[in-house]
């Protein structure tokens, strides 16, 4: 009898686990999502080309306007988030429009649980 409580318990927590890093990665997409938000909103609103750069060894989402830092988000302290993308940075023109040639895709994962960002190269956001 012991023994079957035991797999139980050991079930609800494995399965506990998964839930928090779930919340977690969710947490981190969203932020991920605002500081685009953040850097196009920028952007339009002081003709300054601005980027967010993303660096994996680092973990870190840094958004820059001209030469300033105006936000800087580590993922690794929201909850261990991992966090890769297909390309080192997004950039918006003073028109709010992407800055580039390409698309790019941002994962963002903790254990079982990832969540995927895409941007297409005219700036658009969307899971």
């Amino acid at each position: 009898m012991m023994a079957v409580l035991g797999i139980l318990a050991a079930i609800g927590i494995a399965g506990a686990a998964r839930l928090i890093d779930a919340s977690w990665v969710h947490v981190v997409a969203r932020d991920a999502r605002d500081l685009m938000a953040l850097a196009r909103d920028q952007a339009t609103a002081t003709g300054t080309r601005t980027s967010v750069r993303f660096d994996p060894l680092q973990q870190r989402v840094v958004v820059h306007a001209g030469t300033d830092t105006i936000a800087r988000y580590d993922a690794l302290d929201h909850g261990g988030v991992r966090l890769s993308s297909t390309r080192d940075s997004m950039a918006y023109a003073p028109s709010g429009l992407g800055y580039g040639a390409s698309n790019l895709r941002l994962v963002l994962s903790k254990g079982a649980s990832a969540e995927t960002i895409s941007v297409s190269r005219l700036g658009r956001v969307s899971r």
